[in-house]
């Protein structure tokens, strides 16, 4: 589909085969020309770089993310290097919960899934470890039944905080109707988060119908194809006003009023739940890239159809049984069954297997680079792949048998 545009990456290495995208997605050749513009700005600008970065580049890497997401306000996104900084922000707005000073301090309560990423999920478990929170982790399978057995937990209620994926990156399975999971969250004091680093720029999502009630996060380094140190959090008017962990562009526009009453000011957008001064080379990467794929006429739903695409023809020549030992029966989920048709999937494949870790290290060894997670191994597809790569692919994975 773009493959044209990744010539610098593609040629970097001669002869690879990168079916990683859902880990690190190669960058296009315009977000080396941001990067360069980036350090012209800041020897030419040197200290007033910060008014480009936060009057210009800012503003515009909010615009698309909302634009992306269907928000109806630029202003309510946060930016920080990482989403575990700005999850981490949300939890210091529950501190009364999990926190024993002061009287009647109590357990902050958690409901979440048991396919969450490392970030959270180590997170979570170490507020459980110092008695600090309670968690429920609702399993992620069966699939076809997750979202009414997650939906069944929320209405029970009595949770400070509901936390899931989007797309869950231990299978790729796609939660389906978003919509419908946070309106079961009874208790309108109950903070709604969802992770859509797995969904951002894969799957078409609009969240105006839960944009007043939810947080959302994500970044750059997948599927909007600019790298690290570039990640978001849409941020829901009168939600986490004033924010244990807060940083000096936490009160970004009002920084001249100091301190009034002994009550420090924060921003009531998006900036309240920003950090410190950061390294901005990821938010110009980031910009390139939707600027390039806008002059292309080129959105998420047209980039979910090229990979499905991808993702189709290589379970045509797998139930063919030309893809090696792979099998029908180790994807997860299970092509065509309901967990498959209710939620969809993100844009990687999920194959349950044993020898998940070999037969990768095997395959890199031929210059095909996916990844695995345990026992699982994920090949992931993206717009720098065309039909004639699945079918090397598959020829690679032949050789194994």
């Amino acid at each position: 589909m773009l493959k044209e545009y990744f010539s610098r990456a593609l040629a970097a290495a001669p002869g690879r085969l990168h079916f990683s995208a859902h880990s690190h997605h190669l960058w296009p050749d315009c977000t080396r020309e941001a990067h360069l513009r980036m350090w012209e700005d800041a020897a030419a600008l040197a200290d007033r770089k910060w008014d480009r970065v936060l009057g210009e580049e800012v503003p515009e890497a909010q615009r698309h993310i909302a634009r992306v997401l269907g928000l109806s306000d630029p202003g309510a996104i946060a930016l920080a290097p990482t989403t575990h900084e700005l999850v981490n922000r949300i939890l210091s707005c529950l501190e009364p919960h999990w926190t024993d000073r002061g009287a009647g301090g109590a357990p902050l309560s958690i409901l979440t899934t048991d396919a969450e990423f490392h970030s959270f999920n180590r997170q979570s478990r170490r507020l459980e470890d110092a008695g600090l929170a309670a968690v429920e982790r609702i399993a992620d399978e069966p699939f076809e039944s997750f979202p009414e057995r997650f939906g069944a937990a929320a209405r029970r209620g009595g949770h400070h905080l509901v936390y899931l994926s989007q797309v869950f990156f231990s299978s790729g399975y796609a939660v389906p109707d978003l919509d419908a999971l946070v309106g079961a969250v009874p208790d309108p004091a109950t903070w709604v988060v969802i992770d859509g680093y797995h969904g951002f720029m894969a799957l078409p999502t609009v969240l105006s119908a839960i944009e007043r009630r939810a947080f959302y996060t994500g970044g750059g380094y997948k599927y909007a194809m600019s790298g690290e140190g570039i990640c978001y959090l849409h941020c829901p008017p009168g939600w986490g006003e004033r924010p244990v962990d807060t940083g000096w562009f936490g009160v970004f526009g009002e920084l001249e009023e100091g301190v009034a009453d002994g009550r420090l000011p924060y921003s009531t957008d998006g900036f309240r739940f920003w950090g410190a001064t950061f390294a901005h080379a990821g938010l110009y990467r980031f910009n390139a890239v939707q600027r390039w794929l806008e002059g292309l006429g080129i959105g998420v739903a047209e980039i979910h159809t090229h990979v499905r695409g991808l993702q189709e023809r290589f379970l045509e020549r797998l139930a063919e049984g030309r893809a090696g030992g792979l099998a029908a029966t180790e994807l997860m989920p299970p092509a065509g069954e309901a967990g498959d048709r209710a939620g969809g999937r993100g844009h990687f494949l999920t194959f349950r297997r044993p020898d998940a870790g070999d037969l990768r290290r095997r395959l890199e060894e031929r210059g095909v680079i996916v990844d695995h997670r345990d026992d699982r191994l994920r090949i992931g597809f993206g717009v720098y792949h065309d039909e004639a790569d699945v079918e090397r692919l598959c020829s690679e994975l032949s050789a194994f048998g």
